[in-house]
Order: structure tokens, then sequence, then C-alpha cells
């Protein structure tokens, strides 16, 4: 497996391009099951759980290939409608694939998902939405086998805004006659992108970005060629990366709409920030002071998948910051990675007191998921000497060749593959 050589304590200057968001690309390839025609999803990289959605379509008779930096997508030929558990328990995002099955064929066999271990996902809001909209589910240990041929319009409301359950009910929607209302959606900026992505094809969804999100019911989709919202979880992360090292960073193509929590939490911490169209720069001195309080939360609260990389940020910083994890009750798995290079956190069940030292010691860590791998990658930057991070497979879902992009910055962090 790879490996990730980093010496630390160099700052970061330079510019980042984004690309399309893995959390964006995966229900948008799911979707995709919906319409039998060609679409092309723009300027997505060959992200390791991109890849692995991509082939969960072709081994159910679907084509999805890239090229020139495009992800051609055909799912004319689609037949099988059970997916394979390997491919399912390698990826969390393949749950997605119940919607557009139901929608389209009106049968669905998924096996429990896989993904990242941070805590209890449970799939429950998933299935009781189905339900609600006339699905009839059967789980065993193994397999959850939805029959879909009584699938009618209703009202289906989320005992809480899950992102995946909101896309779920808008999929299984989408070709039923009717409408449907979802209530206490998921607000996030990918559901936005999963609306105008399903309206591209020529389907009627209203909301998205709200609580409440209505889909009238169409005959058919049709093909279309289509950019995905840019990543607001990498930006963060190169965000992050330059305030705790210290330096100037412009993203460019990058939408702030979805980083405003961030953006306020770093500007808090000392940072310069200045938002202008597509692009927004950072400037740092490395030297950052602390965070009174991080909770993390739905969209719009702050994010929970840049809450490692804020917590091995605030590790050097002035003074004693308090993160509190709401949606994940392991989500502090990589700290005790983060004690070995000397940081000074206590952690109370899903809060962390952080304490910031005056440096962190380059060691050999390793990555157990992927944003507690780029927390770090984050860390090894920061720290004085030379470290080795493993687990970089876990890294690679959703960075696409992270170090090259780091190099570009003046970081010195290698791949080494054994």
């Amino acid at each position: 497996m790879d490996k990730f050589i980093v010496m630390g304590g160099n700052r970061l200057n330079g510019e980042i391009t984004l690309h399309a968001a893995k959390n964006a690309v995966l229900p948008l390839l799911s979707c995709c099951i919906l319409c039998d025609e060609e679409i092309v999803l723009q300027d997505c990289q060959p992200l390791s759980d991109v890849k692995k959605m991509a082939e969960i379509i072709v081994r159910m008779g679907g084509k999805a290939f890239f090229e020139n930096g495009d992800l051609h997508v055909n799912c004319s030929d689609v037949k099988s409608l059970a997916i394979d558990a390997k491919l399912t328990k390698s990826i969390r995002s393949s749950i997605f694939m119940l919607g557009s099955l139901l929608g389209r064929f009106g049968r669905a066999e998924v096996s429990y998902p896989g993904g990242c271990e941070i805590g209890k996902r449970p799939i429950d809001i998933h299935i009781a939405g189905l339900k609600n909209l006339g699905v009839d589910v059967k789980e065993t240990e193994i397999y959850i086998e939805c029959n879909g041929t009584n699938l009618h319009n209703g009202i289906v409301e989320l005992s809480m805004p899950s992102v995946g359950a909101t896309e779920n009910m808008i999929m299984a929607a989408v070709l039923t006659r009717g409408k449907t209302i979802i209530k206490n959606a998921a607000r996030e900026p990918e559901i936005i992108d999963l609306q105008n992505f399903i309206n591209a094809m020529g389907g009627k969804v209203e909301g998205a970005g709200g609580s409440i999100v209505t889909v009238e019911g169409v005959n058919r989709l049709h093909g279309c060629k289509f950019r995905p919202v840019s990543d607001r979880i990498a930006a963060g992360t190169y965000l992050v990366m330059c305030a705790t090292c210290g330096g100037e960073i412009a993203l460019k193509n990058c939408d702030t709409f979805g980083l405003n929590s961030v953006i306020e939490v770093l500007k808090s911490c000392g940072c310069r920030v200045k938002e202008e169209k597509d692009m927004v720069r950072l400037t740092s001195d490395g030297k950052l002071k602390n965070a009174a309080l991080l909770r993390t939360g739905p969209f719009p609260a702050f994010p929970t998948d840049m809450q490692p990389q804020f917590c091995a940020a605030l590790a050097t910083a002035d003074g004693v910051s308090l993160i509190e994890e709401t949606m994940f009750e392991n989500r502090f798995k990589y700290i005790n990675q983060l004690e070995i290079m000397g940081a000074d956190i206590a952690v109370d069940s899903r809060r962390a007191l952080i304490t910031g030292v005056n440096e962190l010691n380059a060691n050999i860590i390793e990555a157990e998921d992927l944003r507690g791998g780029a927390a770090l990658i984050t860390a090894a930057l920061k720290a004085e000497g030379v470290s080795t991070i493993y687990g970089v497979e876990h890294i690679d879902r959703g960075y696409y060749k992270i170090e090259e992009e780091l190099t570009g910055l003046g970081a010195d962090i290698v791949r080494v593959s054994k």
C-alpha cells in the first residue's frame, strides 16, 4: 500500500483549481440510472470512490468511463437490479442506488453499504421514507430487498435532515406520477446540485436548499452534459492547511456558498479571507488563535467533514479550543494519531478540548478514515521533521493526487508505493 512522506515546516503559496465534488458526483452517478441516454458529468476526477460507483454501474450492465476529464455514463442497458455485495461494502454511497433503481425499474436489491467507520449512519431513515411511498422493504442480514410495484407519490417527512435519505426520496419520485413532497429535507449544496442535474434532464424538482423539496413526476428523462458543483470540502481542507502552515493561497472555481461557516471560523482564528467571483483567497501567518466553540451540524452549520482538519490546525493554536461533534460518535478516532505527534487533546464523549502546543513532532502515523487522513496531512505539514503517513487509500477516496496539489503550493510531500 502507498504511504506519504512529509517534511513539515514549509509555508504554502499558490493557486489550486477545484474540480467536481465527490459528494455531488456520487449521487449524480446513481441518478444516471433513471435515464436511458448518455450523460456527461464534466470536470470529474477519478477519485477511488467515484471509480467504485462507476464500476457498480458497469457491473449492472451500463457504461461508465473517464475521457478528457469528463465522466461518460450510459445506463440504457442496465439489467441487473442487484448490486454486488463486495462493491457496496466498499462504498457508503451505494445506498443511493435504492431510489434510482426503484424509480426506473420498480425493484432494487442492495447489500448494506460500507465506507469510513466514523460512527453509526443508520439507513432506517431511507427505508421509512420509501415505505411511506408504498415500497415494500424486506431486510435480511445481508441485503435490503425493495419492491416498488406500488410506488406512489406522497408526503415524506424525514426524522432528521439526512443528505442520503433526501437524495433517495428525490430519485424515487422523479419518474413517479404525481407530486411528492419531502419535508425536513437536507439543505446541503449537493442537494441543490442534484435538483439542477435532474432538471437539466427534463425533471421537475423545486425547493432544494430549503427544508421542503417538491418533485413532480415526469414520464422520462433525457441525456445531458452537466458540471457538478465544486468540492467545498476539498476547498476547506486546502484553506485550513494554509491557515496552519502560513502563506497565501487562491482557490479558483470555488463557490463560497457552501463554505460560509468554514470561512467564518478561519477569520475568527486570525486568517484574512477575501471572497471574489468564483475564487477565494486566504492569507495566514501560521499563528492561529483558538476557537472558543466549534460545533458540527447539518448544513448550514459547520460541516462534520471539516472537523478533523480544524482539530489538527487548532492543535498548535494559541489558547484552548473546544470542538463538539454532533453528527458521528466515532469521528474523533484520528485524535490518538495527533497525540502521537504531541498534540494536547482531551476527549470526553463527543467533545474534544484542545490546548494549543508550541509545535508538533514529526512521527509515523496512520489514517483510518478519509477526513481524519486529511487532518494527519495537515498536522504533518506543520510539524518539524519528517512524518510518514500510512492508510493513504482512505485519503484517496476524496482527494485526487493530493500530494501533487500540495507540492504545487510548496509543500514537501511525496507518495511512496511499495
